[in-house]
């Protein structure tokens, strides 16, 4: 096992949790989803044991690496291919043996898929038609959205891979409870903003995360800037919605933001473990 998986795993990862943001059936929307959970944990575990056998990996992802197409069907069989070039460089240990049969059955899933011309779709996720279809925006209101969106979707993904990061290095059972909680904040805040994006047609990758970002050796520095970070994440979903006329869109933006205000109890909580 070696740096390589955890490349490939990762960019796997992201590849399902970005065409279950994109497809817009819901019941395959969620089953996506949910496969797309099994592979971050995959993820973990594969980085859980690089870590235990000093392997240095990273989070640098292929410059080829894309998730757009107009196709439903063409993402499916890239992910299906994808799969079975895994397949190939899994030892035969407990833990490849679980990644196998997890994804073997994904496969079944997405290839019932495909038997189903009726399934297929034309995506709008990458369309650039940046219109918000659930209210009538004005342009201000639809460019202050959009930028929102392209940074706060990198933002937690920043935040899940950097928590992630922590938690694979965590030294107690409080510390690893403390950053699965903050990392499944920030999935659902993830998802939240890129079916946002879909619905705009401005689905796209977050970019690469340089080492720096997550190499963190000063805990408490973090800690103490995360939750400054934090403040001013709700200060901006606080901006967006004042500026926003349609209450459904300004009643989410205050949900998200008293979440982030506990995010930030969390992180005090984490500055007292270190």
């Amino acid at each position: 096992m070696d740096a390589t998986l955890f490349q490939r795993k990762h960019q796997l990862w992201l590849r399902i949790a970005f065409l279950s943001f994109a497809v817009n059936n819901p019941s395959i929307k969620n089953r996506l989803y949910e496969f797309s959970q099994i592979e971050f944990r995959h993820l973990k575990w594969v980085a859980g044991s690089l870590y235990e056998n000093n392997v240095s990996y990273n989070y640098e992802r292929d410059p080829l690496f894309s998730i757009e197409s107009e196709s439903f069907f063409t993402l499916v069989r890239t992910t299906i291919n994808e799969i079975k070039s895994l397949h190939l460089i899994y030892d035969e240990i407990p833990l490849g043996e679980r990644m196998r049969s997890d994804e073997n059955y994904m496969l079944s899933t997405l290839n019932a898929y495909l038997e189903k011309i009726s399934l297929d779709e034309i995506l709008s996720a990458f369309n650039r038609s940046l219109n918000w279809p659930d209210a009538l925006l004005s342009a201000r209101e639809t460019d202050a959205l959009a930028l929102f969106l392209f940074e706060e979707l990198y933002k937690e993904y920043e935040l899940i891979m950097v928590y992630f990061y922590r938690q694979i290095r965590a030294t107690t059972a409080s510390q690893v409870s403390h950053f699965q909680d903050l990392m499944d904040e920030s999935h659902f805040h993830l998802r939240s903003f890129a079916e946002m994006m879909t619905k705009m047609g401005i689905l796209s990758l977050p970019r690469t995360l340089h080492s720096r970002t997550y190499e963190i050796t000063d805990m408490e520095k973090f800690l103490r800037g995360g939750i400054i970070e934090e403040e001013n994440a709700k200060e901006e979903c606080r901006r967006l919605s004042s500026s926003i006329t349609d209450e459904k869109l300004s009643a989410f933006f205050e949900f998200i933001n008293y979440q982030e205000s506990y995010h930030s109890e969390i992180m005090k909580k984490l500055l007292g473990e270190f």
